[in-house]
């Protein structure tokens, strides 16, 4: 078997099947551990900015693939969205919300790789999860300038082969050939986020899952005091 279609036809049924089964396995066994293990307390400074520059950004980014990639080509045809002008939203996108999730990554980065505090109190893999997502995140930016240089030249075909790709994988018939002819930054930046699904189920990474969006739309808490009010 070639390297080309291990990491392109095998290697991301693995990653999804550890995704979903260690994923599985952890809630029903290990819900304790199923946190976001934060460390404001810790440490605030500069934390709320570079926690929601970094949360806004990677979660932008995670639904502009979802939305260029998986969602059938007919649909953006059918809305009156050219593949040029996909692959131009698609730009502008890739670059405001990854620089967002770049400079929130980095504070976040580099506070716990230098704050004493945070170190001492951190685990090895909230390091390695912080610097894998930024370094997939810098080859996603790496790919860039190619599909500027692509969309200068009205050629959308990298962008379309890219969601041929995926909609193989999907559909359970993988044809890592698709891929061969682009550019080796974009199969790089792929075979990264590929592996932040394989890691994704023993890190802190999980709290995704289950965030707690009726949190944005509860009640008031109603909070009663022992003291008498005149």
């Amino acid at each position: 078997m070639s390297l080309m279609k291990f990491l392109f036809a095998v290697y991301p049924y693995i990653c999804l099947t550890v995704f979903v089964v260690a994923s599985w396995i952890r809630f029903d066994y290990q819900q304790y551990t199923w946190k976001t293990d934060s460390s404001m307390l810790l440490s605030k400074k500069s934390m709320v900015v570079a926690s929601n520059l970094f949360h806004i950004g990677i979660l932008s980014i995670f639904g502009g693939h979802f939305a260029g990639l998986v969602l059938p080509h007919g649909l953006w045809l059918g809305l009156g969205i050219s593949d040029m002008t996909h692959q131009w939203i698609a730009i502008i996108a890739g670059i405001v919300f990854g620089l967002m999730c770049l400079v929130g990554g980095a504070m976040l980065w580099s506070r716990r790789m230098f704050n004493p505090r945070i170190r001492a109190t951190g685990r090895k893999n909230d390091m390695f999860v912080i610097s894998w997502l930024m370094i997939t995140l810098l080859l996603g930016l790496m790919t860039v300038p190619f599909s500027i240089g692509h969309a200068n030249h009205n050629d959308p075909s990298v962008m379309l082969l890219l969601a041929e790709w995926v909609k193989s994988i999907l559909l359970l018939n993988p044809q890592p050939e698709l891929l061969a002819t682009v550019d080796p930054i974009f199969r790089a930046h792929i075979f990264f986020g590929m592996t932040v699904f394989l890691i994704f189920p023993f890190t802190r990474l999980v709290h995704i899952l289950t965030a707690p969006l009726s949190y944005l739309g509860r009640a008031y808490q109603i909070v009663r005091t022992k003291r008498r009010t005149v």
